[in-house]
């Protein structure tokens, strides 16, 4: 893992305004990963776009932590149907 992709967790807190119990709640649903360094708890930045989208709908639509578990879980399954959908269909025009 490189140091350069990771993100400390205290400057993402001052940069998008939030406490650090609600990034720290997100790793203990597993929505986000949180690497320890030295003391310092960094997140990597392939999560960050997760992290932003939780943000959005916990703050517009007032989703509670129960409610961002589930939507996550829901996004990870469409993600997945629709890697499936892909690859099934580059199988059938094989076929054609």
């Amino acid at each position: 893992m490189n140091k350069e992709d990771l993100i400390p967790a205290q400057e993402i807190c001052v940069r998008y305004e939030v406490e650090y119990q609600f990034v720290n709640s997100l790793y203990e649903s597993g929505i986000i990963e949180i690497v320890k360094i030295e003391e310092t708890e960094y997140i990597h930045y392939d999560y960050l776009a997760d992290f932003e989208k939780m943000i959005r709908l916990h703050r517009d639509l007032d989703i509670n932590l129960e409610g961002l578990e589930a939507v996550n879980h829901l996004l990870k399954q469409i993600r997945e149907l629709q890697k499936d959908n892909r690859r099934l269909r580059n199988r059938l025009g094989l076929y054609e």
